[in-house]
């Protein structure tokens, strides 16, 4: 469709939670280091949140009407046919009209259209899987895409085995050079450098186990004399923060969002997570000490997966969801006040990290353009 003369195209697909957003901007920030007069084009999901943060990271996207299946029988679930067609015939459209020299998916609901386009109009085409349990979206394009990345062992059983490489998560290059920031972190948030801090993360959505053991645990944190950053994620925000009215909120710093995710990492001496893909990425190039809660609800039960990867290697602490109210906050004041414990986690931690992920994409997407 396009001769390999710069400046390169590429349109990027992925979107729905910050798990495959995060990864999308990190490859595009990289491809776009490398190559500056680069073109890229995002797809997203309508009324997703790819269609803030996209725009916030300083590109261009486009939404095409399409969602998930719901549990339940719903308007959504009956016109997903329609959706499906609308997205395809879109998408399709997209690229015979920005004629990309590849196309790159990251999973979630807009990336199947987007992929699929590209493969039956013969652009090189690549795919990146975060977890080790493999999204629907990217096992419905493996057998047509030219290159599938991943960050786990063993995900043969999900796509064709020579067209995987083992690149690692892509990271925002910010989370790199968390290590340096401590100063500007504790600036940012108005901080006491010498006073222990919990950062507390649910995901880009917010996770309720987490937010109800915290905010049942607060008062613990308030005796403690510890500094909070916590992300509620958008749907519980002004719940958490108008039930914290009492407090000082100097020391407890409540977001729905966290945009500085790299000052947050900086200024923690404990980590409080979910274990996503990206989550777990994330804090291993960080080097923090984490407890982490893995999620229930998800496919095959991946987030403990990954969680296990760590905690075996004492590299985390690991919590279960239905355990957290009862031991959470206990479990991070302890770990707060003992620095043996958590250097050893940080020094653990931090020999899984993989520093090169989102430049080993970069290269592989270069040479399907080469």
């Amino acid at each position: 469709m396009q001769t390999k003369s710069t400046p390169y195209r590429l349109i990027i697909s992925g979107g729905g939670t910050g798990g495959h957003i995060f990864p999308a901007v990190a490859i595009a920030n990289a491809f776009r280091e490398r190559h500056p007069d680069a073109e890229i084009l995002f797809v997203g999901a309508q009324g997703k949140m790819e269609m803030t943060r996209v725009p916030e990271a300083g590109y261009k996207i486009v939404g095409l009407w399409i969602s998930g299946l719901q549990r339940r029988l719903t308007l959504s679930n009956l016109l997903f046919p329609l959706k499906v067609l609308v997205s395809l015939v879109k998408a399709r459209r997209l690229v015979k009209d920005f004629q990309p020299h590849a196309v790159i998916g990251t999973g979630g609901f807009a990336s199947s259209p987007v992929m699929l386009a590209a493969t039956r109009l013969g652009v090189p085409s690549l795919i990146q899987e975060q977890n080790s349990y493999a999204g629907l979206a990217n096992k419905q394009v493996a057998g047509k895409v030219s290159k599938v990345c991943v960050a786990y062992a063993g995900m043969e059983k999900y796509f064709p085995a020579e067209k995987i490489v083992f690149t690692g998560n892509p990271v925002r290059k910010d989370i790199l050079t968390v290590a340096t920031k401590r100063d500007k972190g504790l600036s940012h948030f108005g901080f006491d450098g010498h006073i222990r801090t919990l950062l507390i993360i649910g995901g880009s959505l917010g996770a309720r186990t987490i937010n109800e053991s915290i905010l049942h645990g607060i008062e613990k944190l308030v005796d403690a004399g510890v500094q909070v950053i916590w992300q509620t994620g958008k749907g519980y925000y002004e719940t958490y923060k108008a039930q914290l009215g009492k407090y000082d909120l100097r020391k407890i710093r409540v977001h729905d969002f966290l945009r500085e995710m790299d000052l947050a990492y900086a200024v923690a001496d404990v980590v409080i997570s979910r274990s996503g893909a990206l989550s777990v990425s994330e804090l291993c190039v960080a080097g923090k000490a984490c407890i982490l809660v893995p999620s229930p609800n998800v496919a095959e039960d991946h987030q403990t997966k990954n969680a296990l990867a760590l905690s075996e290697q004492d590299a985390a602490i690991l919590i279960t969801d239905r355990d957290a109210g009862a031991t959470l906050v206990e479990t991070a004041l302890k770990l707060l006040f003992d620095e043996q414990r958590a250097a050893r986690l940080r020094a653990n931690i931090s020999r899984l990290a993989k520093p090169d992920a989102t430049a080993n994409i970069v290269q592989q997407i270069e040479k399907l353009i080469k």
